[in-house]
């Protein structure tokens, strides 16, 4: 019997194909299970972005308006702003938080530098402690004008 089983070298053979065939079967099934099982929507990310206004300004002490705007247009508060250099120039960077109605106001005071007629600002929008949102993509600028 022993013999049998050392002479024949046909058993390795159709190993490989029947894990790949269990691999396949598995993780169809999982897949299954897990839209059946309701509550796994809390663990997606819904994108922020950034709604300034006025979107273009001149240098100069400016006031701005940024909305925290979730995926479907909803205004999310308890947000922070932040603006930051970019091909123009601040003073570090300013802060703020949204309030109820998802907009932070930021005093900003951008500079162009010799010979640069346009820059921007960058904006980043860090969402509330604890909520689904993030902000992973680039958000809309701040375009900075010399007039």
């Amino acid at each position: 019997m022993f013999d049998t089983f050392r002479s024949d070298e046909r058993a390795i053979e159709g190993l490989p194909i029947r894990l790949v065939i269990a691999l396949v079967v598995g993780v169809a099934s999982l897949s299954v299970m897990m839209n059946m099982i309701t509550g796994l929507e809390g663990l997606s990310v819904t994108e922020l972005d950034a709604d300034p206004e006025p979107e273009v300004v001149s240098p100069g002490e400016q006031t701005l308006d940024i909305a925290a705007v979730g995926a479907d247009g909803e205004r999310v508060a308890d947000a922070t702003v932040v603006v930051k250099s970019g091909s123009a120039r601040i003073d570090g960077i300013e802060t703020a938080t949204t309030g109820s109605d998802g907009v932070a106001t930021v005093r900003v005071d951008p500079s162009l530098g010799p010979n640069q007629d346009e820059g921007t600002l960058s904006v980043e929008i860090k969402p509330p402690a604890g909520s689904e949102y993030a902000d992973r993509r680039e958000n809309a600028e701040v375009l900075v004008i010399r007039e």
